[in-house]
């Protein structure tokens, strides 16, 4: 019986020897990078065409996405250190300006997905400052790293094959940038958010705002519903960012624009 038991864990050892073998080796340092890329395009092969894996190898190991993942910092804040961090009553001025100058998008926005613009106002001022931030990091350089670094590299490693699948599609190129963790566009979407809710060009202000109302939407949007913390459409913005106080943020500044 001991003999059998050695047997069935040598073999089961040996399975997940295999299984690991199969994977492309992460890492936590730039060293390993380029021969994870060369293991990523075997696996990739059949699942990510020619063109996008040519993209892949282009990319360089991006030390200012790892600084950005490792310094989150502002996420321990209290809603309002990080309210006067992030620019809270700019956003909620300016929020009620953009509701006014484009109040024909936002009530076409409205009718179609049930979002009123508070919340969208908020997170477009939350995530790029209404634009004026987008982030200048290689998109796919970003996406790559994150892919490989093995702190979140499954949830990475689906963000890089929607990339692949994006290039693929023209709608991001090798020279694109974005966020330190491959967001892009004025609303800061992922590469999966694009390809699941993307409603044309993030760059496009129209385009992104009706994108985020659509993911909203997608994550349980009920019109008419409020979105405070305990409201119905709470939870469609803890959908949007897992940290609790991004969540609370904005929901707030959003009440604030929308009570305008």
């Amino acid at each position: 019986m001991r003999r059998m038991t050695l047997a069935v864990a040598a073999i089961a050892g040996l399975a997940g020897m295999a299984g690991r073998a199969e994977a492309a080796q992460c890492g936590n340092t730039a060293a390993g990078f380029e021969a994870w890329k060369r293991e990523f395009a075997q696996e990739a092969r059949g699942k990510a065409s020619a063109a996008s894996l040519a993209a892949l190898e282009g990319t360089s190991y991006s030390t200012a996405t790892i600084s950005a993942d490792r310094g989150q910092r502002s996420f321990k804040l209290s809603l309002e250190q990080f309210l006067a961090k992030r620019g809270g009553p700019t956003i909620v001025s300016k929020g009620r300006q953009l509701k006014r100058t484009n109040a024909a998008l936002f009530d076409s926005i409205e009718q179609r997905y049930g979002v009123p613009p508070g919340p969208l106002l908020a997170i477009w001022g939350m995530e790029t400052g209404f634009g004026a931030v987008r982030g200048n990091v290689n998109t796919l350089s970003a996406v790559a790293t994150l892919a490989y670094d093995c702190r979140r590299s499954d949830y990475f490693t689906d963000q890089l094959y929607a990339a692949l699948t994006l290039v693929d599609r023209g709608l991001l190129s090798p020279s694109t940038r974005g966020a330190a963790h491959g967001e892009v566009g004025h609303t800061q979407f992922l590469p999966k958010n694009v390809l699941s809710y993307g409603t044309g060009d993030l760059n496009n202000v129209g385009a992104a705002l009706s994108s985020t109302a659509n993911f909203l939407k997608a994550h349980g949007w009920r019109a008419g519903a409020g979105y405070q913390p305990g409201e119905p459409n709470f939870a469609a913005i803890q959908g949007w960012n897992a940290a609790s106080v991004y969540q609370r943020a904005i929901a707030q500044l959003g009440k604030q624009i929308d009570n305008d």
